[in-house]
């Protein structure tokens, strides 16, 4: 079982929708707390819409959202190291969300969503390594940059 990853900055709602396809990606998984955004095409309704008419389906997890203060103290002190220490603790909290979510990829292939393109800046790769430690779900991260070239997204080391 696997489950990907997917950040949608840079990319228009045509591009995005062409490497869910591309990738066989069936359910999105909406991992921003506040599912809002100024481009065309991604915000919770809007988004729902375009997936639903592509024959998608779209899950917004409030959850495993990063919490406000933990944005609002990285925004403040731009400290990835207290960023990934916040989320995680506040990670450790949502065991209920995470069993849903691996429910969830057990049902349809999925891909966890948020804005940023570089997974590695993002606490979507925070759920996705919890997915992969606690039920041994492989994770694949769409690299929209490999994606455009072509490439296959960099999977996770099978050995974490």
């Amino acid at each position: 079982m696997t489950i990907c990853t997917i950040g949608y900055e840079g990319l228009d709602i045509q591009a995005f929708l062409s490497l869910l396809i591309k990738y066989g990606v069936r359910t999105v998984v909406d991992i921003r707390e506040l599912p809002l955004s100024r481009k065309p095409g991604f915000s919770k309704r809007g988004l729902s819409d375009i997936l639903a008419d592509s024959g998608l389906d779209y899950v917004h997890m409030v959850q495993l959202g990063c919490p406000k203060e933990v944005r609002d103290r990285y925004k403040k002190d731009g400290s990835w190291k207290q960023y990934t220490k916040g989320f995680l603790q506040y990670l450790d909290g949502q065991g209920d969300a995470l069993e849903e979510l691996a429910a969830a990829a057990a049902e349809s292939r999925c891909a966890l969503l948020c804005f940023e393109a570089d997974y590695t800046r993002c606490h979507r790769s925070f759920v996705a390594d919890a997915l992969h430690e606690r039920f041994d779900i492989d994770v694949q991260h769409i690299d929209v940059a490999e994606a455009k070239k072509g490439k296959p997204g960099r999977p996770l080391a099978a050995a974490a």
